[in-house]
């Protein structure tokens, strides 16, 4: 392997990175902006707790994809073993973010969810079907929740298996 091939890898692998993380900073506007004019627009504070809970969990998801989630950029004047390195650092970076996505992505959300969710039934506790629609709701997001925490495990399933042929590369 060239150092021409592991900076081009470096830099698909940045741009790849840098779009995904485009699409989730556009999705983290729009559910700001509607958990904003919904916290603005009800009236009853355990709602506005369950948004503002909402607006906070995006935020430090935000913070957290900025912080750890972004790209780092490889020095052009590196030669082959930095390279390598450099690379395998950020498949490793990237594959832990992905393996804690439950902890800085999912996690966060959960809190203004319950409240909602609570808030909803107990408001409507009078009329019977608000439980099975609350259950059918609860039930939906888990379902979501576990199916983002899957995708993200087999995407750092992806990562590690890079990192095991970059390992392979280096010592043969």
């Amino acid at each position: 392997m060239s150092v021409e091939q592991v900076r081009m890898e470096a830099g698909r692998f940045q741009r790849k990175i840098s779009a995904r993380n485009l699409r989730e900073y556009v999705v983290a506007v729009i559910l700001i902006i509607f958990f904003g004019f919904e916290f603005s627009r009800i009236p009853q504070v355990p709602a506005r707790v369950g948004f503002g809970l909402l607006i906070a969990g995006i935020a430090y998801m935000v913070w957290h994809m900025l912080s750890r989630g972004s790209p780092g950029t490889i020095d052009e004047t590196a030669g082959l073993s930095s390279s390598i390195e450099f690379r395998r650092r950020e498949l490793a970076r990237q594959r832990d973010l992905l393996r804690s996505v439950w902890l800085w992505y999912i996690g966060p959300c959960v809190p203004g969810l319950v409240v909602l969710v609570v808030w909803f039934v107990y408001g409507n506790r009078s009329k019977p079907v608000v439980v099975l629609i609350a259950a059918v709701y609860v039930l939906a997001v888990a379902a979501g929740f576990w199916w983002m925490g899957r995708l993200n495990a087999r995407g750092a399933e992806k990562l590690q298996r890079q990192i095991d042929e970059l390992d392979e590369q280096s010592r043969g």
